[in-house]
């Protein structure tokens, strides 16, 4: 019976261009070589395509070769079965090109020959070689990502900007952002009117109405403002992962200012059926606890003039199985739900921890499922189901988290596997307050809230300018008007907040609007 005939191209390449122009240069005798081997497998059918592939000239570093190119077009077309090559760094130098193009291979049922390194992945041994190979592929490619990561993060770290597109209201200019003139207004148009209407639908349709439009002219979308108005670059800062950084541009926004409009946002939290929050649809429900195994459910109260407060209450305390001397009593739903949810997403940023769960899949999933991962708004309804408990102390939170729930989060797969649970935990500094049945506050990088404490000493600082008989610019302004008002709070208030033992839930907003 007669063998199939096997369709053998032999790639060539020389990365300069010397002694091209003589009559027998390198490529021939590349060529030549690879046209001997291939006629020495006569016998299992193999043949010799009469058409070139030869680049001379152009690196190996790079696919970007014409001969190369029409290589792989023709392998894409069903051309070709062998690719013969006289060694293998002729067919690339990078490993990482290398990896890819073995996908293109097994794709279209290709093998590739080394004549020189015995390289042939017809063969068991040499589909073992590619192993081994692709292994270092991947060494390559974390080495490489590692670099490219330390370097971005050495960048924010001097306050530099050098990823993405460039924030409204900047341009960007040897890696620093610079204000933009004409583009800033709209920035600080977008706080200033969402402090006034404290809804994101009215201040699009204000936009909307004033023809306010994005830097390429657009009207802005919903998500276009809530990324604006959760943005920190506005602050002067530049936010690498979790770490936030002290950029080297000027600030748009006052840090006050800032603050008041992310715990305007968090109230007016929405889920995805657009009804109003309520404590039967808590973050953790079912999965708070204290160190004694007592469960906090969650609770709401309603405030004058209609506003909702949202707490977790712990029913030992309430049933009087304990005290809240021993233990806390309850606790504001902002402050635990947004450690927790920052936390967690702090985690699942970090490459290693997702990596280590898709190990066993192949480089082109791993590498498709974390950049699917990294576009995800990894919100409390992705969230919850991967906690299973929250514990809390007067010294550490402790998290844990289904495995098999972050598997399916990365892949959207179900994993049948023993996977295990794991173990998050947190040293932190809890602080029940007196005030409002000992709720908490939870303290993890200092003591106070700094936010609360430069508005009360510039409340002093605007005072002592009065008193002088001082006019500035910057006292003519409504947010020194406002803050002015901060020199005559409660002595008993002050203490509080220059001790951190202040309403978890407090805001320069409510202190300013404070009646005593």
């Amino acid at each position: 019976m007669e063998k199939k005939q096997i369709r053998c191209a032999i790639y060539t390449r020389k990365s300069t261009e010397e002694g091209l122009e003589q009559s027998f240069n390198s490529l021939d005798a590349q060529r030549d070589s690879c046209e001997a081997y291939i006629k020495s497998q006569t016998h299992e059918g193999w043949k010799i395509l009469t058409k070139h592939y030869d680049d001379g000239g152009y690196s190996g570093g790079t696919m970007n070769r014409p001969a190369f190119q029409e290589l792989l077009k023709d392998i894409e077309q069903d051309k070709i079965d062998i690719v013969v090559v006289y060694k293998v760094d002729r067919l690339t130098r990078s490993l990482m090109d290398f990896s890819k193009i073995v996908d293109v291979f097994d794709k279209h049922n290709t093998s590739f020959v080394s004549i020189t390194q015995h390289f042939n992945t017809t063969t068991s041994m040499g589909r073992l070689t590619l192993n081994i190979l692709l292994s270092f592929a991947q060494f390559e490619r974390e080495v490489t990502g590692e670099r490219i990561r330390d370097k971005f993060a050495a960048s924010a770290k001097k306050g530099l900007w050098i990823t993405g597109a460039t924030p409204l209201g900047y341009k960007k200019s040897d890696d620093k952002l610079i204000v933009d003139q004409e583009q800033s207004w709209k920035i600080i148009t977008i706080f200033e009117k969402y402090l006034e209407l404290k809804s994101v639908t009215k201040l699009k349709n204000y936009l909307d109405e004033e023809n306010i439009c994005t830097r390429s002219g657009k009207v802005f979308s919903k998500g276009n403002l809530y990324h604006i108005l959760s943005n920190k670059v506005y602050l002067g800062k530049i936010v690498r992962k979790e770490n936030t950084y002290n950029g080297q541009h000027e600030p748009l926004i006052p840090t006050d200012i800032f603050n008041e409009v992310q715990a305007i946002l968090y109230e007016n939290n929405f889920n995805k059926t657009g009804k109003e929050r309520k404590a039967s649809n808590a973050f953790l429900q079912g999965k708070l606890f204290d160190r004694f195994g007592n469960y906090f459910s969650p609770a709401c109260s309603t405030g004058r003039g209609g506003k909702k407060y949202f707490y977790y209450i712990n029913q030992g305390v309430k049933q009087g199985k304990f005290s809240n001397k021993e233990t806390f009593s309850r606790i504001p739903t902002y402050e635990i739900e947004k450690f927790v949810q920052d936390k967690i997403t702090e985690f699942i940023s970090e490459d290693k921890n997702t990596l280590s769960l898709i190990k066993n899949l192949s480089l082109n999933e791993q590498e498709q499922f974390l950049n699917t991962l990294k576009l995800k708004q990894l919100d409390q309804n992705l969230l919850r189901p991967l906690i299973n408990i929250v514990t809390i102390s007067e010294k550490n939170i402790e998290i844990l988290l289904s495995e098999s729930e972050l598997y399916k989060l990365i892949t959207g797969l179900e994993n049948k596997t023993n996977m295990q649970i794991l173990h998050l935990e947190y040293n932190v500094k809890l602080i029940q307050s007196s005030r409002k049945g000992r709720s908490m506050v939870i303290n993890n990088s200092s003591n106070c809230n700094k936010t609360l404490i430069d508005a009360i000493v510039k409340g002093f600082y605007y005072n002592k300018l009065i008193l002088e008989g001082k006019t500035t610019a910057e006292l003519q302004t409504r947010n020194a008007r406002r803050l002015r008002k901060l020199r005559f709070l409660p002595p008993e208030l002050i203490e509080q907040i220059f001790t951190g033992t202040q309403d978890a839930d407090l805001t320069v907003e409510k202190l300013c609007n404070l009646k005593y």
